[in-house]
């Protein structure tokens, strides 16, 4: 037996997360397609399904950098452990930004240039 390590290659660290059907694995693979990713939380009933909702407790294959000031991380912290303290929700910082960015864009949506996102951007 060899002592030597086996490292991944490049070609299984950057591998797509999603099959394509002309992908070589897509191809090779006859076991029936994936079933669709389980939710911590239960989905909305079928009358609020058409109003976008952030993601929530799912794997997320995206991710992006923001950077905030040590007062903006302070902020977020202590709404964090308020949610906890006196409302009993265990959030973490991301699915507390997720939310707010819902909101954000939700307000967006449906108030177009008399929304929160645009007042505050031109600095009304």
């Amino acid at each position: 037996m060899s002592r030597r390590v086996t490292l991944p290659t490049a070609d299984d660290l950057f591998r797509p997360t999603a099959d394509t059907p002309d992908s070589p694995e897509a191809r090779a693979s006859e076991a029936p397609k994936k079933k669709a990713p389980v939710r911590a939380v239960p989905d909305a009933p079928e009358e609020q399904a058409a109003e976008k909702r952030p993601s929530g407790r799912i794997r997320h294959d995206e991710k992006m950098t923001v950077y905030v000031t040590s007062e903006e991380l302070m902020e977020i912290e202590q709404v964090r452990l308020q949610l906890r303290g006196r409302l009993g929700l265990a959030v973490d910082r991301g699915r507390l930004v997720r939310e707010a960015v819902s909101l954000v864009l939700a307000d967006f949506e449906a108030h177009g240039e008399d929304s929160a996102l645009v007042r505050r951007l031109r600095g009304e």
